[in-house]
């Protein structure tokens, strides 16, 4: 018979005890029913033990702009994910709280508070707290300049309160830097057309951005395939920052000029370099 060392019997012992740990939670009933897939059924989703999912945050905090029902779920299989916080990219840093705020979302607003998500100067302005965000003006002198996610500014936040954030809309408007937007340099559609389509930074599938034009915003967005797209705010000398990012650079490079000859690159920095990504 092979000779099983001591090192190895613990191995295994150690594999055992914890197959048989998940196997008397599932069969106990703890832990089941954890959404990872966004149903019941689904298996435990341990990939990013002990922290929280990382799928489950995104859908959290997208789910916080609009769907009640979604977040309601969710904050019943894990009362923790209503502080959840996900980077859009390049640090577009957004809660689930934050969220329902800048879309003026009250119900998912007060769903998120009551399971512990913490409210600021953003989420008082939504919800009409004229006091209370007075009080923060006064106190902390600059943070009425602040921006929330994605670049919405304090008075967004009033005003997507609509009705019951009239006073604080009101109160915001005699507040110098409250209503800000982000500082743009006008980019006719010609010059546009230049910076539009993919860029490789690395030889995997998924190291490629696209630079797309929004109809429906009518801006330039940028964004890695089958992700997440950030707004561009176009800051002269073909370099635009991301929305929520200010202090992120893009800028393109050309090989060719005059013309409307497309841009053969871009480079991106937070202030360090970061990437460089060519055009395909």
């Amino acid at each position: 018979m092979p000779v099983i060392s001591r090192r190895t019997c613990l191995g295994a012992s150690s594999v055992l005890l914890a197959w048989l740990a998940l196997d008397a939670r599932a069969l106990s009933g703890t832990g089941s029913g954890v959404i990872a897939g966004g149903h019941a059924e689904d298996p435990l989703d341990l990939s990013d033990f002990p922290s929280q999912p990382r799928s489950l945050v995104q859908e959290t905090v997208g789910a916080s702009h609009g769907n009640a029902a979604r977040v309601a779920a969710l904050l019943k299989e894990r009362p923790q994910l209503a502080n959840a916080t996900w980077d859009w990219g390049f640090g577009d840093w957004e809660t689930a709280l934050g969220a329902a705020s800048h879309v003026g979302n009250r119900e998912i607003a007060a769903m998120l508070m009551e399971h512990g998500a913490r409210p600021d100067i953003f989420t008082l302005a939504m919800l009409g707290n004229v006091d209370a965000v007075r009080a923060i003006i006064v106190s902390t002198p600059g943070i009425e300049r602040s921006r929330g996610p994605h670049g919405f500014n304090l008075a967004h936040h009033a005003r997507a309160g609509k009705d019951g954030a009239a006073l604080v809309a009101e109160y915001l408007a005699t507040v110098e830097g409250a209503d800000l937007p982000y500082p743009s340099v006008p980019l006719d559609e010609a010059m546009r057309g230049t910076y539009l389509g993919r860029y490789r930074f690395g030889p995997g599938d998924t190291q490629v951005l696209e630079v797309l034009f929004q109809e429906r915003q009518q801006v330039l967005s940028l964004g890695a395939v089958g992700g997440s797209w950030r707004g561009l705010t176009h800051l002269g000398d073909h370099t635009f920052h991301p929305a929520g990012a200010p202090s992120v650079r893009i800028t393109f490079s050309f090989a060719e000029t005059g013309g409307g000859a497309p841009a053969s690159s871009l480079a991106i920095s937070a202030p360090v370099p970061l990437i460089t990504a060519k055009r395909f």
